[in-house]
């Protein structure tokens, strides 16, 4: 499977401001579409947000983020960035990424299909 680490999550007050990152080993991010997912205590898992192949460099985003959250690439760091902005405590949930060739095809990824352990992001006050 793609070696896949999210960082950058940690406990933040409702408006606050958080960026997530998604780093890639062994292999070129920026050829492959990446999607962040979270799941919350005792909730099913959601799709939030996805980005093409660099080439293409075309976003999505779900309803419940769209006009707060902001998808990139850095492609020298071989990284995926969340930049999320205007937190509210529903943002609370351990974050993901995953990695394939489209976002079709990411949009259709249950847990099994994630690489990493995620990282925590609270949103309190």
């Amino acid at each position: 499977q793609l070696h896949l680490v999210e960082s950058g999550g940690g406990l933040v007050q409702p408006g606050g401001s958080l960026r997530l990152s998604c780093a890639a080993s062994g292999f070129t991010l920026d050829d492959y579409a990446v999607g962040w997912f979270r799941q919350a205590p005792g909730k099913e898992h959601e799709g939030i947000s996805c980005i093409t192949t660099s080439n293409v460099g075309s976003t999505y985003y779900a309803d419940s983020v769209k006009g707060r959250f902001t998808i990139s690439r850095d492609n020298a760091k071989n990284t995926v960035y969340l930049q999320m902005n205007s937190l509210k405590p529903e943002d609370t949930a351990v974050y993901y990424c995953a990695a394939s060739d489209t976002c079709i095809t990411i949009a259709t990824m249950t847990r099994d299909d994630y690489w990493g352990q995620g990282t925590q992001v609270t949103v309190s006050s």
